[in-house]
C-alpha cells in the first residue's frame, strides 16, 4: 500500500500499486476506482468481462463494477476513493465525470495516454505523495484538491478522445446528464420519451444528438443498462430470475427473459450456468 486514509466522516482514499494483495479495498464496495497501467500489461476482469490493459492505459470503475484482477505483469496503480472523501454528484460542476467517466454500465471508460498526458498524471501522483506524507491538519483537504486535479485531468483527456470542444460542450453535457438519469431511473424508466422530459428535450432531438457524436442511440444506453444490471444480479446474487425482473421493472419474468435475450441472445439460465462453471467467486444475497 503506498498511502490510505480513512476520514473521522468515513471518507476512504488510497493510492496503491498491490491493490490485487489488498483484501480490504477489493472487499470495499463504495469505491471508484481509476487503474492505470504504467508498464507491462494488467489482465482484469470487469463485470466478468475480460481485458487486457497495456502501458499508459486507465480505466475507470464506479462502484456498482465487480474488479478482478487476473495476471499482474507490470507495474500499475490503483488510485481509488469513496463519495464520503469526494461526492462526484454532489461536486458535479466542478469535475464534470459523473455520467462519463464514471457510468453503471459494463461498457467501461478506456484511456490511452499520450506521453504528455502520461507524464502529466505522473506529476499530480507526485504531488498526492508529498502530501500524503505531510501529517498536519490541512493534509486531508490537500488531497481532497490533488483527486480532483487528478480527475479533471482525466475528464479531460475523455473529452479529447470524444472531440469534446467548446463548440460542442453543450450538446456533451445533454449527453451526459442523459446517462446520469438512465443510471438512477433504469429499473422504473424504459423509454426514451421520459428522460427528453427530465431533460427538457424531444426524443428526435437526443436521438439526433447520439448520433452527431457517433454514440449508441439513447434506447440503446438504457438497454444496455438494464442488461449490465441483470448480470450483475445473475452472476452475484443468488436471486431468482423472476425476482430480478421485479427489481429491473419488468411486468413479469416472460418479459425479462425476452428483453434478455433479444441483448446476449442466450436464455437467463444459459447465462448464469456458463458463469458457474467458469467457477466465479462465491456468490451472496
Amino acid at each position: 500500500m503506498d498511502y490510505q486514509l480513512n476520514t473521522r466522516l468515513n471518507g476512504n482514499i488510497a493510492m496503491t500499486s498491490r491493490f490485487h494483495e489488498s483484501k480490504p479495498l477489493q472487499r470495499d464496495k463504495t469505491l471508484y476506482k481509476f487503474l492505470w497501467v504504467q508498464g507491462g500489461t494488467l489482465t482484469v476482469e470487469v463485470d466478468h468481462i475480460p481485458m487486457k490493459l497495456e502501458k499508459d492505459e486507465i480505466i475507470t470503475l464506479t462502484p456498482l463494477h465487480h474488479l478482478d484482477i487476473k495476471e499482474v505483469e507490470g507495474e500499475y496503480l490503483a488510485f481509488v476513493f469513496n463519495s464520503n472523501f469526494y461526492c462526484i454528484y454532489g461536486h458535479d460542476d466542478e469535475v464534470s465525470c459523473n455520467g462519463f467517466l464514471f457510468y453503471g454500465s459494463s461498457r467501461v471508460m478506456r484511456l490511452k495516454l499520450s506521453e504528455e498526458q502520461s507524464s502529466n498524471l505522473r506529476d499530480i501522483v507526485r504531488i498526492f505523495r508529498q502530501e500524503s506524507a505531510v501529517n498536519d491538519n490541512l493534509r486531508e483537504e490537500m488531497l481532497r484538491i490533488v483527486l480532483k486535479r487528478f480527475i479533471i485531468t482525466c475528464t479531460r483527456i475523455a473529452r479529447t478522445r470524444f472531440g469534446v470542444g467548446r463548440e460542442n460542450e453543450q450538446t456533451f453535457d445533454v449527453i451526459r446528464r442523459f446517462y446520469v438519469l438512465v443510471d438512477s431511473n433504469f429499473r422504473e424508466k424504459k423509454q426514451v420519451r421520459d428522460y427528453a422530459d427530465m431533460l427538457c428535450r424531444s426524443p428526435k432531438t437526443l436521438s439526433n444528438l447520439f448520433a452527431a457524436c457517433g454514440l449508441p442511440s439513447p434506447l440503446r444506453v438504457i438497454h444496455e443498462r438494464t442488461e449490465a444490471e441483470a448480470k450483475r444480479l445473475l452472476l452475484y446474487t443468488r436471486k431468482s430470475a423472476k425476482e430480478i425482473g421485479s427489481i429491473l421493472g419488468f411486468e413479469d419474468v416472460a418479459a425479462f427473459s425476452r428483453f434478455f435475450k433479444k441483448m446476449t441472445g442466450g436464455s437467463v439460465s444459459d447465462y448464469r450456468k456458463q458463469a458457474q462453471r467458469e467457477e466465479l467467486p462465491t456468490v451472496t444475497e
